[in-house]
């Protein structure tokens, strides 16, 4: 079981003859995700193909997602888009009528995405970021392979097992992920939502998908200094959620008023501070890791006590 993305959702790559999404497009063919077309204006009647080991992959080319989606079935988008028209990449899988898209592209400008936020709005599309890792649904093969991989995240750190990540910080979320596979605890779904002030997924809205999901047992929430998801987060799970949580807020020795790494982890008027976000995940009886190095040691020892 899994959230959002199962080995079987059918993917549509926009950008994908441009250098970072065919790199990438490459890399979730070979860990067996099911990409079944390609969006490029102009572009559209080509093939985009790849080689590797035994295997042969030929991915048609769209001019548009509407079509795309119409002609292979996908349900699912990714964005390789550059930052000026990633909105409009965004807005065109709202209006195809597609379940989810996954904006990679970091430096979309805040008054593009309030639009998008806007559009979203009553439509039946979620969108994931942007400036986001993206998810992953580990398989069961080797290294994971025969999941589903959406986005930048390397495929082989994962393993398919019942502990849920959702993470602001892409990085962050490689490290709770390959802390978790190597003490022999596997992963449901990964979920980096991004760092942008103006995002379409909260970590509550996962949250609620995990405490949903009944093969996730666990969950790794990875938060980070800026605005107030998490304390949100928190005070739903202490009413609601039942499963074991482990957290870790990034950006604790950040100056008030200077922007750290993502352009919503910023401390202002006097909200977002990691001391207040520790102090609402511990009031809500969540375990916080002191240390990014301890992400999963805290995770397995809430784990524990829970039993």
């Amino acid at each position: 079981m899994a959230i959002l993305v199962t080995p079987q959702t059918r993917i549509l790559v926009q950008g994908i003859t441009g250098d970072f999404g065919s790199r990438h497009a490459k890399l979730s063919l070979e860990y067996g995700s099911q990409v079944v077309a390609g969006v490029t204006p102009g572009k559209g009647g080509q093939v985009f193909e790849h080689q590797a080991n035994t295997h042969s992959y030929r991915v048609p080319i769209f001019d548009t997602v509407g079509d795309a989606a119409k002609q292979t079935g996908a349900t699912v988008a990714v964005i390789f888009v550059p930052p000026p028209f990633a909105a409009d990449a965004i807005l065109e899988g709202v209006d195809a009528g597609l379940d989810l898209v996954v904006a990679i592209t970091e430096g979309i400008p805040v008054n593009d995405m309030v639009k998008v936020k806007s559009a979203l709005k009553g439509s039946k599309t979620r969108l994931i970021g942007p400036n986001c890792p993206g998810l992953v649904t580990p398989g069961d093969g080797p290294n994971s392979h025969g999941g589903c991989r959406i986005g930048i995240a390397p495929g082989y750190i994962h393993r398919k097992g019942s502990i849920g990540v959702v993470s602001r910080s892409g990085t962050l979320t490689y490290e709770a992920v390959w802390q978790l596979t190597t003490r022999g605890y596997g992963q449901s779904t990964c979920v980096g939502i991004g760092g942008d002030p103006v995002n379409g997924t909260s970590h509550l809205d996962v949250l609620k998908m995990f405490n949903e999901d009944p093969e996730t047992e666990a969950i790794i929430m990875i938060g980070e200094i800026g605005g107030s998801a998490e304390e949100e987060a928190a005070a739903w799970a202490a009413a609601n959620c039942k499963k074991p949580i482990a957290a870790f807020i990034a950006g604790a020795t950040a100056p008030p008023g200077r922007r750290m790494g993502h352009a919503g982890a910023i401390v202002s008027g006097g909200k977002g501070a990691a001391s207040d976000k520790i102090a609402a995940l511990k009031a809500a009886g969540i375990a916080v890791s002191p240390t990014p190095a301890a992400m999963a040691e805290t995770l397995i020892q809430a784990m524990k006590e829970r039993r």
